[in-house]
């Protein structure tokens, strides 16, 4: 798992968005790339429960990534925007009090700080989920927030924030994506007077 901020400008060439940690699990096998990786200059951090780095990541994932697709924003202006900004980390939060009620121990103990920190050290970098939606492409969000609330819900855990981000993303996903496959969409189903028309024809 990684929290280094990349663009991918073209394939072979991707554009640095800004410092992070790679967390690798303990295994005799993974100890040559931990070394590489040291040696390259990255921050590399070991830890034996993988479930825990993938509930680490997202609860980062899960904060940034669906703010920065929903207000057209590098992830760094979710600190410079106040009410952004106090979102972002009650999504963390929220999040993190899932991860809590399954058992998981997070790779951390201030979900909000990491959160921010990430933000931070990535402030010049889009997130996936951005990138995805200014180009209508299908997001991750199903696999992110939703699969947040399958879980939160099913533990009688509060999860009205990672709901609201989940169905907000969707309708995006849904309109983007079926404006981008349909060219009469593309061009009137959004305009009132086209729909009344065509209902009267």
């Amino acid at each position: 798992m990684t929290t280094i901020g990349a663009t991918l400008i073209e394939p072979g060439w991707v554009r640095y968005g800004g410092d992070g940690i790679i967390n690798l699990t303990q295994h005799a096998r993974v100890n040559p790339l931990r070394d590489i990786l040291t040696q390259s200059g990255f921050v590399v951090e070991t830890v034996e429960d993988a479930e825990s780095l993938v509930w680490g990541k997202l609860v980062v994932n899960a904060a940034i990534n669906p703010l920065t697709a929903l207000l057209r924003i590098p992830n760094g202006e979710l600190i410079a925007r106040p009410s952004a900004h106090k979102l972002m980390n009650l999504i963390a939060q929220e999040t993190a009090n899932v991860a809590a009620a399954i058992g998981v121990h997070l790779p951390y103990t201030d979900p909000v700080s990491v959160v921010e920190s990430v933000a931070e050290r990535t402030a010049y970098n889009k997130s996936s989920m951005l990138k995805d939606v200014l180009r209508g492409s299908p997001t991750e969000i199903d696999a992110i927030n939703g699969a947040i609330v399958t879980i939160g819900e099913k533990e009688n855990v509060p999860v009205q924030l990672n709901r609201t981000l989940w169905l907000l993303i969707n309708a995006i996903d849904r309109t983007e994506n079926f404006q981008g496959k349909n060219s009469i969409a593309n061009e009137k189903v959004f305009q009132p007077e086209f729909a009344a028309a065509r209902w009267q024809g």
